[in-house]
């Protein structure tokens, strides 16, 4: 009995030292099982918390983050066109609707600002506002389409010549997304006078204002083709990047 209750004991201790192993080379496969199963939930959790944090930045309508823009094109808010009104410094003198330089197309959104040069110096914003109404009047081939919204003259004063919710025929392939502004230039290098520029500034603070832009939305017609317009600021960067300094500050 004695042999056999040794042997027992033998016995005994080996299966539990086998249960004991199974049990310890079992626990963390349960355990990886257990994590796999709970990993698709803890990812839910975290994009919904992710989520509403992005989200409740736009508390205010505007991104608190530090972002190339102030706030991300796809969250502006929706802005009525037809509804802005000029300011009394803008002198409001629509040219004809026609299929040549005012073809009375509606725009939904206005996404950049485009500064271009008439190209024709010395001429003021009459001139160019003149040039512009009789394109309607051509006959023929070899017609020519051409428009903006604003134009600066040389002393400053500012015509807006379609209304900010219709299409111009400035910025080629940008002109469903753009507004358009001219500016007259006295001399060939195509850099404005100090009137011109100071105009230029104000009229594109308050249109980013009113449009729900920064000046980062701020462009040339060279930004959008390649063309050398506005011509000092394609061939002078610094004066470029220095205007858009200055939209900034009166914005």
């Amino acid at each position: 009995m004695e042999h056999e209750n040794s042997t027992d004991r033998r016995r005994s201790r080996n299966s539990a030292s086998r249960d004991g192993r199974e049990r310890r080379t079992q626990a963390p496969r349960n355990q990886r099982t257990s994590r796999k199963r709970t990993q698709p939930g803890r990812r839910l959790f975290l994009i919904l918390l992710l989520a509403a944090v992005f989200f409740a930045g736009f508390g205010a309508g505007r991104w608190s983050g530090k972002l190339d823009t102030d706030e991300l094109p796809f969250m502006r808010r929706y802005v009525d066109l037809s509804a802005i009104k000029a300011p009394d410094w803008i002198r409001q003198d629509f040219i004809t609707v026609n299929r040549y330089s005012r073809p009375g197309t509606k725009l939904n959104r206005i996404n950049d600002i485009v500064v271009h040069y008439v190209a024709n110096p010395g001429t003021d914003a009459e001139q160019n506002r003149s040039y512009f109404q009789g394109l309607k009047d051509q006959k023929g081939s070899g017609t020519v389409s051409a428009s903006c919204h604003f134009i600066i003259g040389l002393d400053g004063e500012i015509i807006q010549i379609i209304p900010i919710d219709e299409k111009a025929y400035a910025s080629n392939n940008r002109n469903s997304d753009t507004i358009a502004i001219e500016c007259c230039h006295p001399d060939k290098d195509g850099k404005f006078s100090e009137a011109t520029y100071q105009s230029l500034i104000r009229l594109t603070a308050w249109l980013c204002g009113e449009l729900d832009l920064t000046e980062n939305d701020v462009i040339r017609h060279y930004d959008v083709n390649g063309k050398l317009c506005p011509k000092y600021y394609v061939e002078h960067e610094d004066a470029w990047t220095g205007f858009l300094q200055d939209v900034r500050k009166a914005r």
